[in-house]
């Protein structure tokens, strides 16, 4: 039973984690790396294994740094099936297309300015007809329905509480007359947070695979973060400035938009325009409209109880068309702009930045984590100069960052979801998906409580348990 770490080591970007069992070779995850352009680029067009080897893949979500390679990975000779639960398949189809098309516009942006300078053009990562040619091998498996992967393992999807349809995996393993037990987190959602259900964690584990995104530090309280977000829109707007929000089009963006609706009903922030302008946002949501059966006691208690929907009222307004996308950068007066991508490293909200980081009135506000070298990580770290589209813009505008909806759990949270586990069961804990100084300090505090075990994996590091 071997374990190798592909993606996702050490960063928060790009999970990929191979599980080898009775010569099977399971891939868990595929997602895109994100970071400084070029890098990035190279990572994902150039796998660090045989694609072709690979038998199953399993999907804990659809979020991009978990499922937006896919298209390279069947392209570069990947032929299984790709499990998932069913709103993540749904979600991830939409997704992947979407970022393709995507890719393609924006290598088009980007290639007029790389001819002006004389340089030599980019190509796309994957194509629209790569993504096409995956989604016959999604397959759809309901929460808490074990089902056959491979030979000598089983797998159940647990709620994992994080976005719409997103699972934890647990895993059960034999080879050789051996059984156990392998959790795999994913991305573990808060507690108490609207719209989704709390984590169903993983119990009775012998190895576990675990995120630690905020392996360091603990959120602040939701009521604080609604009073704070409505009294950034306030000041903003009294001084007759734009609100750009770079926002995750799945999960994130429909969050934002219930606590709007809720702000705005409670007559809490101005009456100012709203504009999701993302696509991909616009899609998800009525994708997120399809399983609202799926949503908690408190958005059913909130919202749906009369059969209002939480994500729409009067003051929002879905943007699909390109051309009205651009006139939303000739408006005047004070408005909220929510698009994507989260760590502003594609689509729209980079030419929302451009046109508006230099206005002293305006605030971008990032409600979210951001990977290191992205273009949202150096706004937030203060950067008073930044490029976009290859061309350099002052940060003048307001810059605030708030991890109070941020969908991961927190410290506490991470270390009660441990914890379930007897120290005297749980044989090995591997951190990933998190940058290297909250992995090192969730893996102090475990060893602190009796975890011996506790490992951060480098980058290709494979492990024989």
């Amino acid at each position: 039973m071997k374990l190798a770490f592909m993606g996702g080591a050490r960063t928060v970007t790009g999970s990929q984690v191979i599980v080898s069992v009775n010569g099977s070779k399971v891939l868990l995850e595929c997602g895109l790396y994100q970071g400084r352009r070029q890098e990035s680029y190279d990572r994902n067009k150039h796998f660090s294994f045989v694609p072709g080897e690979i038998d199953q893949l399993v999907l804990t979500h659809a979020h991009m740094d978990h499922s937006g390679n896919i298209p390279s990975l069947v392209k570069k000779g990947f032929a299984g099936s790709i499990y998932a639960t069913p709103p993540t398949v749904d979600l991830c189809k939409m997704m992947l297309r979407d970022s393709a098309y995507l890719q393609e516009r924006d290598i088009e942006w980007v290639n007029k300015i790389r001819r002006r300078k004389g340089e030599a053009p980019f190509k796309p990562l994957y194509t629209m007809q790569d993504a096409e040619d995956a989604m016959d091998q999604f397959v759809g498996i309901p929460l808490d329905k074990t089902f056959t992967v491979a030979p000598g393992i089983n797998a159940t999807f647990r709620d994992a509480g994080h976005i719409l349809g997103a699972a934890s995996i647990l895993l059960e393993i034999e080879e050789k007359g051996r059984s156990q037990r392998w959790g795999f987190t994913g991305d573990v959602g808060r507690r108490n947070v609207p719209i989704m259900h709390d984590p169903n964690l993983l119990r009775d584990l012998d190895i576990l695979v675990m995120e630690s995104t905020y392996g360091d530090r603990t959120h602040s309280a939701d009521a604080d973060a609604e009073e704070q977000l409505a009294q950034l829109v306030n000041e903003t707007a009294a001084l007759g400035g734009k609100i750009i929000i770079p926002s995750f089009a799945v999960g994130r963006t429909q969050l934002i938009v219930y606590l709007f609706h809720k702000l705005f009903n409670e007559n809490r922030i101005r009456d100012l325009p709203i504009f999701v302008d993302s696509p991909m946002a616009c899609h998800a949501t009525e994708i997120f409209r399809t399983y609202m059966d799926q949503f908690d006691r408190e958005t059913q208690r909130v919202f749906l109880h009369d059969n209002t929907d939480p994500f729409g009222f009067a003051r929002l307004k879905y943007v699909e068309d390109v051309e009205e996308s651009k006139k939303l950068n000739r408006l005047a007066y004070p408005h909220i702009i929510i698009s994507a991508s989260g760590m502003a490293e594609g689509g729209r909200v980079l030419h929302h930045l451009k046109n508006n980081i230099e206005n002293h009135r305006n605030l971008v506000l990032f409600v979210g984590y951001a990977a290191k070298e992205t273009l949202a990580r150096k706004m937030m770290d203060g950067d008073k100069k930044v490029r976009i589209f290859g061309e350099e813009y002052r940060v003048k505008c307001r810059v605030e960052k708030m991890d109070a909806f941020s969908a991961h759990a927190d410290r506490p949270a991470l270390l009660d979801y441990v914890n379930i586990n007897p120290t005297k069961r749980l044989k090995h804990i591997f951190l990933m998906h998190g940058e290297i100084d909250q992995a090192l300090s969730l893996r102090n505090a475990l060893r602190s409580q009796g975890y011996e075990n506790v490992h951060v994996p480098e980058p290709g590091e494979v492990f024989t348990v």
